[in-house]
């Protein structure tokens, strides 16, 4: 059974003096169709419900459950959008079109969806963030100019911060993708999400590319 995420990682980063910690992670970066999307939630370690997380566990009950949503059902995430948006310090979710991706690239889209999520919640918190934990193996935010920010491979899974981000970003996304279902319906968005089913690829063979779709990459056709 797969393993929730605590705050481990973050209670780490309190014992080096960070109090306002972040969690970065994105949904559809290998999608063939639809945004790319940043999720950004923010833990205050010095809040007192978050203060009483056992630092052996570092399970926090409110968000005990709270895992990477690729692990999640898609009605698990529903259910936990709300509570989590209700229980973080600060949220932010941004996306960026095919066509940003198109021009600039979809590491570049990337890091200006992740910077504009960081300075939303930043704003919502009147104060800069202490440090961030980004999922992946490498600062792919900054490009390394920030120590604040902390690289993580598999934070989605390990860190509370980053899978509740995660979670945000997928349901705000999938929901976007049903939207554009409605409008491109033999593309079957509503449960492939952009990404390259065979329904999808069949429907790229035969109807070609959308206004949606990622022109830059190799779609099939």
């Amino acid at each position: 059974m797969p393993r929730n995420a605590t705050l481990l990682p973050e209670l780490a980063l309190a014992e080096q003096g960070s109090r306002l910690i972040a969690g970065i992670d994105e949904v559809g970066r290998g999608a063939l169709a639809g945004p790319v999307t940043i999720g950004v939630t923010v833990l205050d370690l010095a809040d007192p419900e978050v203060a009483e997380v056992s630092p052996v566990t570092g399970v926090f009950p409110a968000l005990d459950g709270v895992r990477d949503s690729k692990l999640l059902t898609r009605r698990a995430r529903t259910r936990w959008a709300p509570i989590i948006r209700e229980t973080v310090s600060a949220y932010s979710v941004q996306h960026r079109s095919p066509e940003d991706i198109d021009a600039r690239g979809i590491t570049e889209a990337l890091r200006e969806a992740g910077l504009e999520g960081l300075n939303a919640v930043e704003r919502q918190l009147g104060r800069p963030l202490d440090a961030v934990i980004l999922d992946g193996s490498h600062d792919w935010l900054t490009r390394g100019s920030s120590p604040r920010v902390h690289p993580m491979v598999k934070a989605d899974t390990l860190s509370l911060c980053t899978a509740a981000a995660s979670v945000l970003a997928k349901v705000e996304r999938d929901a976007l993708m049903q939207e554009l279902h409605g409008e491109f319906p033999d593309y079957s968005w509503d449960t492939n999400c952009g990404y390259g089913s065979r329904a999808h690829q069949a429907a790229l063979r035969s109807a070609g590319a959308t206004r949606h779709h990622r022109m830059s990459w190799n779609l099939g056709i």
